[in-house]
């Protein structure tokens, strides 16, 4: 009996110890306050609780209110320090690579693919940066600019016959569009699978708990990469079947390195740095569309200096509006907001 409760007394000491280490991790400098949560749990939950707000998001609100813009945490049971702080977040960009070296988790890491730009350092970082300027750099986004015209004043006009639009919707799918032809001469209209399908239930589980079983928002987020990686991978293929048709776009530019001689350049590592572009391009540009129009539209004070008399003789010279349609095609942003 004594060693049973012995044992038990051990036991006890042992669990009190290791939730107080977690509780106080240990560290060699000092340790901002805040809270590391349950014990393995941490605060993960009410981080990935779903909010609607497009300010700070409460869980980060919440803890600066108490703490002060600089925190600690424990998120998927792993200890995290959350800054908030302007200066320090700059500080850390400027010592990107030197005093502090970027850093996903292991979810993050299954999500976005292992030969993520995000993930690789020095040399190959800086290669594919310079890639990714080939296509997207500053003289590459002027010849853009026409293209980019184009497919707004048509997405104008189709919107004009609207009662109303969905604007995050709306704008995300005109960007995908865009960027997906630049990028690999992708066409939805003559297109046997959508892409765009896949990457939306992608960004639907980005933010969400890391459970992997069929039915919850983290599975269909890998389903969505699995397919639409799938998906590019054909692509490529079909590019590579077809040497002397040139599309100059991003396929193309690949295939040349990926031909090249000593080529640091893997298959796997392009088709990840295209799906990423993918993503990036068009979900943060129209969130991003969104808000601007969403801020614009509460302040009645800066809308009233976005005069349509000033607007309008700047689009039809573009071509953009017929005389008899000029108003319509500003009604559905106004009411795209209410259901923002």
């Amino acid at each position: 009996m004594l060693m049973l409760w012995t044992g038990a007394l051990v036991l006890i000491i042992c669990i009190a110890h290791w939730v107080y280490y977690w509780r106080n991790p240990r560290c060699n400098g000092k340790v901002p306050p805040g809270s590391m949560g349950f014990p393995l749990l941490g605060e993960t939950l009410q981080f990935f609780t779903p909010n609607t707000t497009s300010d700070i998001p409460p869980f980060v609100k919440e803890r600066m209110k108490r703490y002060g813009p600089i925190f600690k945490t424990s998120l998927v049971a792993l200890p995290v320090i959350v800054s908030a702080d302007p200066n320090l977040n700059h500080f850390v960009f400027l010592q990107e690579g030197l005093l502090f070296q970027s850093w996903y988790p292991d979810m993050f890491t299954e999500i976005f693919g292992r030969q993520n730009v995000g993930w690789l350092h020095g040399f190959m970082y800086k290669y594919l940066k310079n890639m990714v300027l080939h296509l997207f750099g500053p003289e590459n986004l002027k010849k853009m600019l026409p293209a980019v015209e184009e497919t707004a004043c048509r997405r104008l006009q189709r919107w004009s016959n609207q009662e109303t639009v969905e604007l995050k919707e709306a704008t995300a799918g005109m960007i995908f569009d865009l960027t997906a032809k630049k990028l690999i001469s992708y066409d939805q209209d003559n297109a046997s699978q959508n892409l765009r399908e896949n990457f939306v239930a992608f960004i639907q589980g980005l933010i969400s708990f890391p459970l992997d079983i069929p039915g919850t928002a983290y599975h269909k987020c890998l389903e969505g990469r699995k397919n639409a990686m799938k998906m590019l991978k054909n692509l490529l293929n079909q590019r590579r079947a077809m040497p002397g048709k040139s599309r100059s776009d991003f396929f193309d530019y690949v295939l040349e390195e990926l031909g090249k001689e000593g080529t640091i350049l893997t298959e796997a590592i392009a088709l990840d740095l295209m799906f990423v572009l993918l993503f990036a391009s068009f979900e943060t540009t129209s969130l991003a569309l969104t808000l601007a129009v969403k801020f614009l539209s509460d302040d009645p004070s800066v809308l009233k200096k976005l005069r349509v008399c000033d607007i309008i003789p700047t689009l039809q010279n573009l071509n953009c509006i017929p005389n008899k349609h000029e108003l319509k095609y500003f009604r559905p942003y106004r009411q795209s907001m209410m259901q923002f």
